[in-house]
């Protein structure tokens, strides 16, 4: 991922109602859900979650797929692991630091 990738990707999140329906989407898991039934979970308008869902179809971050009369909603989960990957790029000086980073030394700032 670059950089312009990144900032797009973290504009997109950067609204409450669309990183409420990216979370859920995450939490739903990789068969993602009906359009309709996210929209009933989060109790939007069909527009203004239709809006939301493009700008977060436009970073990356979701892909939908037609089934019939039903768009289905996915996470993209390749798209955040590698916005994760961006963000800790270098972490801890490049020293395998393990799944986090700890936390840093009295007295030193980053």
């Amino acid at each position: 991922m670059n950089t312009t990738k990144a900032l797009a990707a973290l504009t997109a999140l950067s609204h409450e109602s669309r990183l409420a329906a990216f979370r859920q989407l995450v939490q739903i898991g990789p068969d993602g859900m009906a359009v309709g039934a996210l929209r009933e979970r989060l109790g939007l308008p069909a527009a203004t979650l239709t809006a939301h869902l493009n700008v977060l179809r436009a970073a990356g971050l979701v892909q939908d797929e037609r089934e019939g009369r039903v768009i289905r909603i996915r996470a993209s989960y390749d798209q955040i692991n590698g916005l994760i990957d961006f963000l800790m790029q270098n972490c801890c000086s490049g020293v395998a630091c393990g799944p986090a980073c700890p936390p840093p030394k009295k007295g030193k700032t980053k």
